[in-house]
């Protein structure tokens, strides 16, 4: 073990670490929780949606009882549902065992939506296993330090920085150790512009000593993201709003949206009218301006058409229901359709 590296990492993070929520103890269930909602999410973000998910659902029981949409509407705005359902699955898995979670790494990674990350976080931060985490905050640290110029996606890369941390990670204490490489390489060595006049291992870092700060981590050149258009139709009765649930399938399954298309290419309003079975084009009362949303592999380009036509036509009305606009506020949505019910003043 280089016990020094180790040594400083944990003593840095006594004196400088966060003063987050779910470090108040080691529970597993807000662990868990934590770790699900910041994949994708920055800590002032998480944090929030954290307080929130505890206030609700307090405990794993709570949470394996609680109704999807309810669940839905609480986790919406973080985006990749797919999480918050594995969440709602894992719940009622550990809820039938009697609300305990397993105590290793390899048998939390059997748990829906459970990978060898959020395990380890898991398993070395409740249960005391000496079990490394890998994520992006630690791969920069260990890029940079040891002065690893291999592309950190790659899978021999990553097999490289487990034996390291295999031989950083103390047996006593393995959880604190974990945290302080995430929270090091989230306040310090971070991306860009790390403070490395404040890092404790300034002197033996590889790449501070070579002038190669900057350009580690190496990644892989990713595929540009594919770019993709939707048109969605604004549509008001006496009977309400028209919204339609998604499929249980796919990108925001059973998620809530106004009818409308996908297209490849961009179309404008009239082709749009066209392509979802519109007869009038006339029947336009307004079109919105672009709404511009950013996935990983997709780029959606969504224009909103406001319709004063008495009907829609069959073939954008599958699954259609009307609600009033109060009402459609409290429908779990993805963070695009969010976007635009803020925009357009809907409920």
């Amino acid at each position: 073990m280089n016990s020094a590296l180790t040594a400083s990492l944990v003593r840095w993070y006594r004196a400088n670490r966060r003063d987050l929520p779910w470090r108040a103890d080691t529970d597993p269930y807000k662990v868990w929780l934590s770790e699900i909602i910041l994949q994708q999410t920055r800590v002032v973000q998480g944090t929030a949606y954290f307080e929130k998910f505890v206030d609700l659902f307090p405990d794993i029981h709570a949470l394996a009882k609680a109704p999807e949409q309810g669940v839905m509407k609480a986790w919406q705005g973080l985006g990749y549902y797919s999480r918050a359902r594995n969440l709602m699955a894992t719940a009622r898995q550990i809820s039938g065992m009697g609300g305990h979670f397993p105590e290793t790494a390899e048998e939390l990674q059997k748990l829906k939506g459970v990978g060898p990350y959020t395990a380890a976080a898991i398993a070395s931060i409740s249960f005391g296993e000496a079990v490394p985490v890998l994520d992006g905050n630690v791969m920069r640290v260990l890029a940079r330090y040891y002065g690893i110029e291999d592309a950190i996606d790659l899978p021999a890369t990553k097999k490289t920085m487990y034996q390291l941390l295999n031989d950083l990670i103390p047996s006593k204490n393995p959880g604190e150790f974990n945290q302080a490489m995430m929270e090091f390489g989230a306040l310090v060595c971070t991306p860009r512009s790390p403070l490395c006049a404040e890092c404790p291992v300034s002197s033996s870092c590889h790449a501070l000593g070579e002038n190669k700060v900057d350009l580690l981590p190496v990644k892989q050149s990713k595929k540009a993201p594919k770019s993709v258009y939707l048109y969605y139709f604004l549509h008001r009765n006496n009977a309400g709003i028209a919204m339609r649930k998604r499929p249980s399938t796919g990108i925001w399954h059973n998620l809530y949206e106004f009818p409308g298309i996908e297209s490849e290419a961009e179309l404008s309003p009239d082709e749009a009218m066209m392509k979802a079975g519109f007869s009038d084009a006339a029947a336009i009362n307004h079109v919105s301006e672009e709404f511009r949303h950013i996935l990983t592999h997709r780029i959606f380009h969504c224009r909103v058409i406001e319709i004063k036509s008495a009907r829609l036509p069959e073939g954008i009305t599958k699954g259609l229901e009307r609600f009033r606009a109060d009402a459609i506020r409290e429908l779990p949505v993805s963070r695009l359709m969010e976007k635009i019910l803020d925009d357009l003043k809907v409920g």
